[in-house]
């Protein structure tokens, strides 16, 4: 097979640019595509997704990484803590929903997908469930300890938050104080029962879905893929003894481990599956 290439792209988001990278074996017959969407404080060269993406490339499906407009990310540098800070779950659901329309319109470089997939790590594990209910384009899912719900703040939090108008959360990969408005928290409380209701969006699947998850996980525990596991009994859920929430991965990357390793090779064979 060919070597894959990696092209760039820039598309107009909610509250920027959305940067996007294009791994593809080919860009003018048309493959099936993988968007992978990365979590709460990630960004698309975060550690093990370019590894995944250039892996998944490799099989002969194009693999679609992106920065949501509101990562604050510039490269592998924090440098829009003002988008950050306005980063609603509804903004992300949207810049999404941008990169799958120009995907389809042949405005990323590759001949538009016949089939789609999504994967999705933590919270962005959640905005692919909610995408993949919405857009009837999307074909398979695979969720990596993806959230099971939008309300991840106490009420000793919310209290505070409301108050001061701004929650500040630490990155710990740079040490920069991360600012969240309290758009974020509205967004989530008034639309946790409608647009951004996670388990009501899995209820609805109609898509082949698998579901990985550490035991070991002390981001987002089991239980919530059980939860997710429980609405779509045909679902298929893998866990994985002794695997924290980025299966003991690392940024900047250091290697793999066989709990990834696991990870990507049941994900590749997933969407050989169910796209091929």
């Amino acid at each position: 097979m060919a070597t894959p290439t990696l092209a760039s792209f820039v598309l107009e988001g909610a509250l920027g640019p959305i940067n996007v990278d294009v791994r593809a074996q080919t860009r003018t017959s048309p493959r099936p595509a993988v968007l992978i969407l990365h979590g709460f404080k990630g960004f698309k060269d975060w550690g093990m997704f370019p590894p995944f993406a250039e892996r998944l490339a490799r099989s002969g499906i194009t693999a679609v990484t992106c920065n949501v407009s509101g990562s604050g990310m510039a490269g592998e540098t924090f440098l829009y803590p003002e988008r950050f800070a306005r980063n609603t779950y509804s903004r992300e659901l949207q810049d999404v929903a941008t990169v799958i329309e120009a995907l389809h319109a042949g405005a990323l470089g590759v001949a538009p997908p016949p089939r789609l997939g999504l994967v999705g790590h933590s919270r962005g594990g959640g905005i692919a469930i909610l995408a993949a209910e919405r857009d009837a384009r999307v074909s398979a899912l695979v969720t990596w300890a993806g959230i099971s719900h939008v309300r991840r703040w106490d009420a000793a939090t919310m209290a505070g938050w409301r108050q001061s108008g701004r929650l500040e959360v630490l990155n710990a990969r740079t040490g920069d104080v991360l600012p969240m408005d309290i758009e974020i928290l509205e967004d989530a409380l008034a639309n946790a029962e409608g647009t951004l209701d996670i388990p009501a969006a899995a209820a609805r699947l109609a898509v082949p879905w698998l579901i990985v998850q550490g035991i070991a996980d002390a981001a987002v525990p089991p239980s919530e893929a059980e939860a997710l596991k429980a609405k779509v009994p045909a679902a298929e859920l893998m866990l994985l003894e002794g695997a924290g929430h980025t299966f003991g991965t690392v940024h900047p990357w250091r290697g793999s481990t066989p709990e990834f390793d696991r990870t990507m090779e049941t994900t590749i064979r997933w969407f050989a599956r169910c796209l091929t």
